[in-house]
């Protein structure tokens, strides 16, 4: 199965974002040493702008993976938690390279790695699910991965429930137009026997009036003759 989109652009956003946070990490340092910074600023701007592309793309990954039902609403919930964070990253990275190397406790604690300086929380840490917390990229495409498999098994399962079931319609509808037909069938021959015993009836009928008939003309001619 080819590699998850939006996981991949995911993960090159957050490379970005550590790029960025280290290159502001050095232009403040060079700026407290008082070396020229011109060429770092440019980098970072250029690179803030290529974060800002980024979300940008897995915002709109994300629209049309919730849009079309690629992935479940709960895997659409924690897709935007993860989106969620690293706009905030955004905004933490473009102040501190705005403060020209004021650099607040809070963001610089956000600009290193490996967790919080002295307590102060790191906002580059969110709360993760439990399923996930502590996991690298490739483990959560991989988990993300299994989770499509399982979805696109359970679509296959689903859909060979449906084909069985249009197929038991289709004989079912065969079945009932058959007895349909027998139907039809012997109300013809119940009509056409109705039919025959009604001229058999008219017939008898007949054949009696006649047979009476002579019987009243032979008496009749009898006592005439007496």
């Amino acid at each position: 199965m080819a590699p998850d989109p939006w996981f991949s652009t995911y993960d090159s956003t957050c490379q970005i974002a550590q790029e960025i946070a280290e290159k502001i990490q050095q232009r403040n340092q060079y700026e407290r040493n008082g070396e020229n910074t011109t060429k770092l600023t440019v980098t970072i701007r250029a690179l803030l702008q290529k974060l800002k592309e980024k979300i940008a793309l897995l915002k709109d990954l994300l629209l049309r993976a919730v849009s079309t039902h690629q992935i479940t609403q709960l895997e659409g919930d924690r897709r935007q938690n993860l989106l969620d964070d690293l706009v905030t990253r955004e905004r933490l990275l473009l102040t501190s390279f705005k403060n020209e190397g004021a650099e607040p406790d809070l963001i610089r604690s956000s600009l290193m790695t490996g967790g919080a300086k002295r307590g102060v929380p790191n906002p580059w840490l969110f709360e993760e699910p439990e399923e996930t917390r502590g996991l690298g990229f490739d483990e959560i495409r991989e988990q993300q991965q299994k989770i499509i498999q399982e979805q696109d098994a359970g679509l296959d399962a689903l859909s060979s429930i449906i084909s069985r079931q249009k197929q038991m319609g289709q004989e079912i509808g065969n079945e009932l137009n058959e007895q349909n037909e027998i139907i039809d069938d012997l109300a013809n021959l119940v009509e056409n026997t109705d039919e025959k015993l009604r001229t058999e009836t008219r017939r008898v009928n007949l054949v009696d009036r006649k047979s009476t008939s002579c019987d009243t003309f032979g008496s009749q001619t009898g006592n005439l003759h007496e």
